[in-house]
């Protein structure tokens, strides 16, 4: 049986948008989205999701895709991981998907003078 994992895709990975093909052969699970404490900002293009304790930020919507480990390790590099771009971990989602373990993609560096995007990335 083959690992796979639950990630939840918020910016340029979503069904339509620009790196969507990096999930091409995954599995769409559905919409979800984050309780509040979480907040978008805009980073040249794409969107950067961090924590963040203020009453302005009102949880992010996107999607969640169960991906094998291989099409996880392809995101790990396109979100530079290893650079410290990013960071992948364990998000809390709102219903119905609140009891399932779920990883997102959370900025790791700055987002001193980024503009916020709100709850929601479009392309």
């Amino acid at each position: 049986m083959k690992t796979r994992t639950l990630v939840f895709v918020y910016g340029t990975l979503k069904r339509g948008c620009s790196n969507q093909a990096y999930l091409a052969g995954q599995e769409f699970v559905g919409e979800a989205c984050t309780p509040p404490g979480f907040q978008l900002y805009e980073l040249n293009g794409y969107p950067g999701m961090i924590a963040e304790d203020t009453p302005t930020a009102q949880g992010v919507s996107g999607e969640i895709w169960s991906v094998d480990a291989p099409a996880l390790l392809q995101l790990d590099q396109l979100e530079g991981l290893a650079e410290g771009l990013y960071r992948r971990q364990r998000v809390p989602l709102l219903p119905p998907f609140h009891d399932h373990s779920v990883e997102a993609y959370l900025y790791a560096r700055t987002v001193a003078d980024r503009p916020k995007i709100g709850s929601t990335w479009k392309e």
